[in-house]
């Protein structure tokens, strides 16, 4: 697309920058420290990660504190940082039964194997503003850890691992086969090979899995107030650490190279059966970090895009995964503030011409 070029626009282009840098970091308060971020803003720091898709937790809070706390431009700035660096390898699958929890819930059953656990949420809170975070200080955290951790008890630990709720469910028959084609055998890669629809499910996963939080909930949304099939019930909400295994390059053995934190959610939906007796639909949904409504909202819409025939937006595959690329769709919305002067002259000469053209066909049909 071509722009037309304006006089000293190099140098007005470098001021506004430099103005952004200025309101960012000016004012009476102390700099944020990138550490300050990524401990005491990691819901943020965890949402940049899974949106800019690549797990590193220092880089999301830098870009979190260079974007001003805009979490689509860090989101951005994040993945198109991960665009730069080399690919040195694939991981290998993980059982997620294996995730060292920190939280886990089920709203399909009141008591589940491992018992519920709550972790650290605002679920259960009423949304009232806290006014003694304003005199927040060094003395106050430390009396509030002595008061969290003193009645703690040397027994109270919480298992290595726990089972799957709906493991339940399988071993009663009650849940239909949740590995259509494109999940078994070697998954779609969609940062190396572009998306064709219908897509197999590992891409569409793939594609969710980096969606945009609010876009992913304002689709699943839509779908549970009735614009869709699926109204689901939350089989297990999972948030924790995984092992992260890659296959050592010398030996070809896996090996563990560390953990990442990831939210998984597996909602269970309307009956169907492909050898005529009902059972359970799966949908499942994870990302890194800690992001329950993504997690849930990514699940629904795995189970809406695979209805046989679509009848709304959340069902259409192909309507989703385009339209829930955060970035994607804030690099349009943006392109919008960038010059179209030779476009709207065009439309004007257009519009101009439209109009002589209708008062002519009035003057004559007055006459």
């Amino acid at each position: 697309m071509g722009y037309v070029a304006v006089k000293g626009g190099i140098e007005a282009i470098e001021n506004a920058c430099s103005l952004f840098a200025w309101e960012r970091s000016k004012g009476s308060s102390e700099p944020l420290d990138v550490a300050q971020i990524r401990e005491q803003l990691y819901l943020a720091v965890d949402r940049v990660m899974g949106e800019g898709s690549l797990y590193a937790p220092d880089l999301a809070a830098l870009a979190l504190k260079q974007a001003a706390g805009d979490s689509f431009e860090a989101s951005f700035m994040l993945r198109a940082y991960r665009a730069t660096q080399p690919r040195l390898g694939y991981s290998l699958p993980v059982n997620t039964e294996e995730m060292r929890i920190v939280r886990r819930i089920s709203s399909a059953f009141k008591d589940i194997p491992g018992g519920q656990v709550l972790g650290a949420t605002s679920d259960y809170t009423l949304r009232l503003l806290d006014f003694e975070l304003l005199k927040d200080d060094a003395a106050r955290r430390e009396a509030f850890r002595e008061k969290v951790f003193s009645n703690l008890s040397a027994e109270a630990e919480i298992p290595d691992t726990f089972p799957k709720v709906i493991d339940i469910l399988r071993r009663e028959g009650l849940l239909a086969d949740s590995l259509p084609s494109g999940i078994a055998g070697e998954p779609f890669d969609i940062t190396r090979q572009s998306l064709t629809f219908p897509a197999p499910r590992s891409a569409a996963l793939q594609s969710l899995a980096r969606g945009e939080t609010g876009g992913l909930l304002t689709l699943a949304y839509s779908s549970m107030r009735g614009y869709g099939n699926i109204h689901p019930t939350l089989g297990e909400l999972r948030v924790g650490y995984v092992p992260l295994r890659v296959a050592h390059p010398v030996t070809g053995e896996p090996y563990i190279a560390g953990e990442v934190k990831v939210t998984e959610a597996e909602v269970l939906a309307r009956f169907e059966g492909t050898d005529g007796i009902p059972r359970f639909s799966l949908g499942y949904g994870l990302c890194f970090g800690q992001n329950e409504l993504k997690a849930i909202s990514m699940a629904v819409l795995d189970r809406c895009t695979r209805t046989a025939k679509p009848t709304c937006p959340a069902e259409d595959q192909e309507y989703v995964l385009y339209h829930t690329d955060g970035i994607e769709a804030m690099g349009f919305c943006n392109h919008w503030k960038l010059p179209h002067y030779v476009d709207f002259l065009s439309d004007l000469d257009r519009l101009r011409k439209a109009q002589k053209i209708a008062r002519q066909e009035e003057c004559n049909a007055n006459e």
